[in-house]
């Protein structure tokens, strides 16, 4: 299905040069001299790359329509990792090098969005928060306090975020998973 550009919203899927887009931004400029166009963000789903585009105000483009499906992470399996659908017990196996960004918050039964495009995956889509165990940090010292600036921390899925000092091994913390930072301990 063709849309208009100007009909371009934060998290409208597209096909345009034959990849799969999903767009961060747009802004409509009506320039003194010379015609209006879109300017937009927007980010590759086959390969997570984020590229800006520029289209005359007339253009149109495919929408896509992208089938979220919920499913669970099982397992990794060497260099794949296996999903389950929760109603069918259907199995998904992805290799690694595709989710790369989002291995660092998964853990085993948890609950993920896979997005789909005829039939294609394109890849994970995980809660916008975690709860992940600290495995490794430095030890705390008396006196430290929570404005006092931050020490690194090893997660349980190898991921490194950056935390106050009042944070011990073994403690659960909540972690964005749009920019990997530390949000508080977890309850």
């Amino acid at each position: 299905m063709a849309i208009s550009v100007n009909d371009f919203k934060n998290g409208l899927t597209i096909e345009v040069k034959d990849s799969i887009w999903r767009v961060i931004e747009f802004q409509h400029v009506k320039p003194g001299k010379g015609s209006a166009f879109v300017r937009s963000k927007l980010k590759n789903l086959r390969t997570g790359a984020v590229q800006e585009m520029t289209f005359r105000s007339t253009a149109k483009v495919e929408k896509a329509t992208i089938e979220n499906k919920k499913m669970q992470y099982l397992y990794a399996d060497g260099e794949n990792h296996v999903f389950m659908d929760t109603t069918t017990y259907e199995q998904l196996t992805i290799p690694a090098e595709q989710i790369q960004n989002q291995l660092k918050y998964l853990k085993e039964n948890m609950e993920v969005t896979i997005m789909m495009y005829n039939g294609e995956t394109l890849g994970v889509d995980v809660p916008n928060t975690v709860d992940l165990k600290v495995v490794a940090t430095e030890a705390s010292i008396k006196g430290d306090t929570q404005s006092g600036g931050s020490k690194p921390a090893t997660m349980e899925t190898g991921l490194v975020v950056q935390v106050p000092f009042f944070v011990n091994e073994d403690d659960m913390l909540t972690i964005n998973t749009q920019d990997g930072t530390y949000i508080s301990r977890a309850n």
